[in-house]
């Protein structure tokens, strides 16, 4: 068993090893996006790696900002980058034809290009052949490491927190950052483990979940949160919803792999309709709860939940306060916007460092 977790352990530093040699710093693409939840790439790294982003460059059709200095790819070549990464996430991870020309325009310029979507850049004959020419880079993020083993389900050593949500692009992944810093600000042994393209990008390793083959994605969750000492946390990015049409696979796998002792559950209070799915309205915030403990309990039967995170991004900070409040008294956990902090996301994260 000691030998299993071993080799385990070794493949995801090679995966983590590939993922930490990127280019940088970055000119982060918005191609022609209108919603911002379509641009959580971009954000994600503005927000938690703002030293690795020179600028942002987007098609005129765009009607998105990150606030960042607007730069052709020749300009920010020329303040320091080396890299554009896209920083769009659209609905089955495609790559524009209307994208073509500015991507060309950035390896022209001298930037390798850098993309976590489904689509391989390589598979575009035109970036394919310019990136040859000029001895280009073409970096594709979401590529799940090799030999990914089917899941045990198997109880591992050292403690576990996963965010799950009720949509999708709602604070998953800000919320898990969040929690990591403030559980290592406290003294506590913490990793954070990414398992999406930004959060790969913003910690240098993890593992891509939705890229892996259905049958190995609980396996790639015990992957990426091999056993570890008892008082060691892993702070465990998560994906989709459990009770998304689309994407709820990926959300059960991460479930079921992770194992978690706690998990929080992310909310956008202002979201009524699915991300993308606009047919279905977004779940109550108690249903997410009950059904991600009856689920959890098959690998983990001491599952709870340790609170609520609240995208509150579209409030006032009074109206926030008063959000979180109702929604804690209402629903007996702690509720907290982790972006905001204060004593309301102290006392979440007390609760989740709880025995």
């Amino acid at each position: 068993m000691a030998q299993g977790v071993e080799e385990r352990a070794r493949t995801a530093d090679r995966s983590d090893a590939r993922v930490g040699q990127l280019p940088r710093p970055y000119l982060l693409f918005l191609g022609d996006t209108v919603e911002a939840g379509f641009a959580k790439t971009a954000f994600g790294l503005r927000d938690w790696a703002p030293e690795l982003c020179i600028g942002e460059y987007a098609l005129p059709s765009a009607r998105i900002s990150l606030g960042l200095p607007k730069l052709s790819p020749s300009e920010a070549y020329d303040r320091g980058a080396r890299a554009l990464v896209i920083g769009v996430a659209n609905s089955g991870g495609f790559i524009a034809e209307a994208w073509v020309p500015a991507l060309v325009d950035a390896l022209e310029a001298g930037l390798d290009i850098v993309s976590g979507m489904h689509a391989k850049l390589g598979q575009i004959a035109e970036l394919r052949y310019t990136a040859e020419r000029l001895g280009r880079r073409l970096i594709d993020i979401r590529t799940p490491p090799a030999n990914i083993p089917i899941a045990t389900g198997l109880k591992r050593s050292g403690k576990r927190l996963l965010t799950v949500g009720t949509d999708c692009a709602l604070g998953k992944k800000y919320t898990a950052l969040s929690i990591a810093r403030a559980f290592a600000a406290r003294g506590v042994a913490t990793d954070f483990r990414a398992t999406g393209q930004t959060g790969i990008m913003i910690s240098g390793g993890g593992i891509p979940m939705d890229a892996v083959v259905s049958d190995f994605a609980a396996g790639a969750a015990e992957l990426l949160s091999p056993a570890a000492a008892p008082d060691h946390w892993d702070v465990i990015e998560g994906q989709g919803s459990i009770l998304h049409p689309a994407y709820a696979g990926v959300s059960l796998a991460l479930l079921h792999g992770s194992q978690p002792d706690v998990f929080v559950v992310c909310h956008d209070p202002s979201r009524t309709r699915l991300l993308g799915d606009e047919d279905f309205a977004v779940p109550p915030v108690e249903e997410i709860i009950d059904l991600t403990i009856s689920l959890g309990r098959r690998t983990n039967p001491a599952i709870r939940c340790g609170g609520i995170s609240l995208n509150t991004s579209s409030l006032s900070d009074a109206d926030a306060t008063s959000q979180c409040d109702a929604e804690s008294a209402r629903l007996g956990l702690p509720v907290a916007d982790p972006v905001r902090g204060g004593p309301a996301f102290d006392a979440l994260i007390t609760d989740c460092l709880k025995a």
